[in-house]
C-alpha cells in the first residue's frame, strides 16, 4: 500500500542520515550505547544524540521551540528541557539543517509525509494512559475499495465484553485522522483504544465501536502519487471520502460487527483534515449521523464558501442533531478558519458547542478533545 511504501522509504531514509552521522555501526557500538531520551523523575526530558563531525544541532518537539544542543568531547550532542506536562510529545533532531530520527530511541510517531520520535512522559490517572482495567480489542480490516480505486485498510475498536453472538447492538463512533496521517493514526498515536478502555472502565462514556477509516477520496492531495494536484482536489478529497465511508466501510461495519444501525447510533468526528471531513459528511448527511465533532478541524479543505459546501443546513438540523460540537486550541493556526464557521453556524441558526482551549494544531490537543468528546455521545 501507499503507506507502507513512505513509511519504509522514510525509515530507510533516516537510518541513512544516522550511520553517516556516527561514522559507522562499529564505532557507535565500540563508544556504547546512548540513552536518548531520557524522562527525569520532574518530568524533565534529556535528548542526546552522537554525531562527532557535526556542526549544529537542534531537537524539534512537538508543541515547543526548538532547543540547541551543545557537543562534549566524546562526540555527543545533549539538551536537557524544561519540566512538561506528562504526554507523548513527537521529536525529531535537526543536524546541519537536516532533520533526523533518534537512533536510540525505538518508539516512533508515525506519519506517511513527516515520521518522527516519539517520547512518553507518564502521568498517572490520564485518559492515554495503559492501565489496570478490561481492554478491548483493535482489528484492523482490508479491502479494495471501488469509490477510490485502491487497496485500503480501516480500524474498528470494540469495547471491553463485546460479542458479536450475543443480542446486544452497539452505537459507532467513526474517528477520522487528519492528512499526512493513515488509518492508524489514532491508535498509534492518539491511542484512541485505550482512551476508550479508561472512560468505559470509569462510567464516563457509553460502550462503543470505534471505526477508524483511511482518510483520502483523493489520495493525490498527499503529492506522493504522481497524478496531479489539481484545485479542486480538496473538494474531490472529501467527496470521494465521504462516498467510500458512506457506500463501503459502513456497510461493511454493519455487516461484520452488532451495531445499532439507527442515526441516534451513529458518530462522526475529526481531527485537521478529518474534522472538515466530519462536518462535510455529518452536516450532509444528517439521515446518518446524530452526532458531528470536529478537532481543530479544516473547514477550508473543500473552499471557503461554507454555504456551497453545506448548501441544505439551516435551523431544521437542530431536531436532527443530537450534538455538533467543535473544538480548536487558541494557538492553532486555523484558528480564524473555525471561529468564521461558528459564526456562520449561526447565521443559520445552528446549534453547536465551540470551545477554544489551550494549545496548537497538535495531538496534545487532539487526545484530550476525544476524552472530552466521547462521554457526551449516545447520552
Amino acid at each position: 500500500m501507499l503507506r507502507s511504501k513512505n513509511r519504509i522509504g522514510l525509515m530507510m531514509g533516516a537510518c541513512g542520515v544516522t550511520m553517516a552521522l556516527a561514522g559507522s555501526a562499529n564505532v557507535a557500538l565500540a563508544q556504547g550505547p546512548i540513552r536518548s531520551p531520557e524522562v527525569l523523575p520532574d518530568h524533565r526530558i534529556v535528548f542526546r544524540l552522537r554525531a562527532p563531525n557535526a556542526k549544529e544541532v537542534f531537537v524539534g518537539r512537538e508543541g515547543a521551540q526548538r532547543l540547541a544542543m551543545t557537543k562534549d568531547d566524546k562526540g555527543v550532542w545533549s539538551v536537557t528541557t524544561d519540566a512538561v506536562e506528562p504526554d507523548l510529545y513527537g521529536y525529531t533532531f535537526i543536524v546541519d539543517g537536516v532533520g533526523t530520527l533518534d537512533p536510540a530511541n525505538s518508539l516512533m510517531k508515525p506519519n506517511i509525509l513527516n515520521t518522527q520520535s516519539m517520547v512518553h512522559v507518564p502521568g498517572s490517572g490520564l485518559p492515554w494512559e495503559v492501565s489496570d482495567v478490561p481492554h478491548g480489542t483493535l482489528v484492523r480490516h482490508f479491502y479494495k475499495s471501488k469509490v477510490v480505486g485502491d487497496d485500503r485498510d480501516f480500524y474498528v475498536y470494540t469495547p471491553p465484553g463485546y460479542d458479536s453472538r450475543a443480542s446486544k447492538k452497539y452505537p459507532v463512533l467513526y474517528l477520522l485522522h487528519g492528512f499526512s496521517d493513515d488509518a492508524g493514526g489514532w491508535s498509534a498515536v492518539g491511542r484512541a483504544h485505550v482512551i476508550m478502555d479508561n472512560l468505559i472502565a470509569s462510567g464516563k462514556a457509553k460502550p462503543m465501536l470505534v471505526v477508524m477509516p483511511l482518510g483520502y477520496g483523493a489520495p493525490e492531495i498527499l503529492g506522493l502519487t504522481g497524478a496531479p494536484r489539481t484545485p479542486d482536489v480538496g473538494q474531490r478529497n472529501i467527496d470521494k471520502f465521504a462516498e467510500a465511508l458512506l457506500t463501503e466501510v459502513i456497510p461493511s461495519v454493519e455487516k461484520t460487527y452488532s451495531v445499532d444501525t439507527g442515526v441516534k447510533s451513529r458518530a462522526i468526528c475529526g481531527l485537521s483534515m478529518g474534522g472538515g471531513e466530519s462536518i462535510m459528511t455529518g452536516l450532509n448527511h444528517l439521515d446518518k449521523f446524530g452526532w458531528v465533532g470536529s478537532f481543530s478541524g479544516a473547514m477550508s479543505m473543500g473552499g471557503q464558501d461554507f454555504g456551497k459546501s453545506l448548501p441544505a443546513l439551516d435551523s431544521g438540523a437542530n431536531s436532527k442533531l443530537k450534538l455538533l460540537w467543535i473544538g480548536i486550541g487558541k494557538d492553532d493556526f486555523l484558528l480564524k478558519n473555525n471561529q468564521q464557521f461558528t459564526e456562520w453556524l449561526k447565521t443559520k441558526g445552528v446549534t453547536h458547542t465551540y470551545t477554544e482551549t489551550a494549545g496548537a494544531h497538535t495531538w496534545l490537543v487532539w487526545r484530550r478533545y476525544l476524552a472530552d468528546f466521547a462521554p457526551l455521545l449516545f447520552r
